[in-house]
């Protein structure tokens, strides 16, 4: 039976690995990399450095392939996820099946933390569920954006005895959050932070947290909002590609 391994690889420090995950890396044979493009080679670059430091007297290799890219601009978003899932699951059952031989083990170096805003379990599950391919999984959790987000901004994620939202810019700018006084945005390619109508909210916000190119900024909305999106578009010209996520508190 071929294994495979999900492996939670933090929000970007290779210090964030935790030991589970270190005692993970060391029983696979085989890494799948999902290659997104030369702007994002830091990504791809960071999983063979930590494959490379916590790897001890065992032989692995890389099998990389393309990833597949959501289709953007005016289409429908659901229709477009749905396609991109597809393609996704095509491409790993075609790892699984070509690159990882019965009794290996194959390994996904997944960013921040499996549950959490990535699609690699639910397509895993569906490759099973189609009876096209046959392997057991595991799962080890990580170190998200959110929780790097907090510690570096050296907050509590929650107010005393109140509850928190995860959401995403979408639905922020659509105003499909709850009354919660901690929320949690991940995913916010339209600076969806401009929509909040109080402008005494407090924002924590973080880029590429991390790493080596990390970047905070924290205020009231009123007071920071524009100088959070010029710092993002400054950023993303800079390296191609930006991964933010923020916390909004009411005053």
């Amino acid at each position: 039976m071929k294994r495979l391994l999900v492996i939670g690889i933090g929000a970007g420090n290779p210090d964030y690995i935790t030991m589970q995950a270190v005692k993970a890396l060391n029983r696979v044979d085989v890494f799948f990399l999902m290659d997104k493009g030369q702007s994002k080679d830091k990504l791809i670059d960071l999983r063979r450095e930590i494959c490379e430091r916590y790897i001890s007297d065992r032989t692995y290799r890389f099998a990389e392939a393309h990833s597949p890219e959501r289709e953007r601009g005016d289409v429908d978003y659901s229709a477009s996820v749905d396609d991109l899932n597809r393609a996704k699951q095509q491409t790993f059952e075609r790892l699984i099946n070509d690159e990882l031989s019965d009794g290996q083990c194959g390994g996904f170096l997944v960013w921040g933390d499996p549950a959490l805003y990535d699609s690699t379990i639910r397509i895993l599950q569906a490759i099973l569920d189609s009876g096209r391919c046959a392997f057991e999984f595991e799962v080890i959790p990580g170190i998200t954006s959110v929780q790097a987000l907090a510690a570096q901004h050296k907050v509590p994620l929650n107010t005393i005895g109140r509850s928190i939202e995860i959401t995403t810019g979408r639905r922020l700018a659509a105003g499909q959050v709850s009354d919660t006084d901690s929320l949690v945005v991940m995913l916010d390619a339209e600076d969806s932070y401009h929509r909040v109508a109080d402008q005494e909210t407090e924002i924590y916000w973080g880029a590429y947290l991390g790493t080596p190119d990390e970047i905070l900024i924290h205020g009231k909305l009123g007071d920071v909002a524009d100088e959070i999106e010029r710092v993002r578009k400054a950023a993303r010209a800079e390296h191609g590609w930006i991964m933010d996520t923020y916390l909004l508190r009411k005053p």
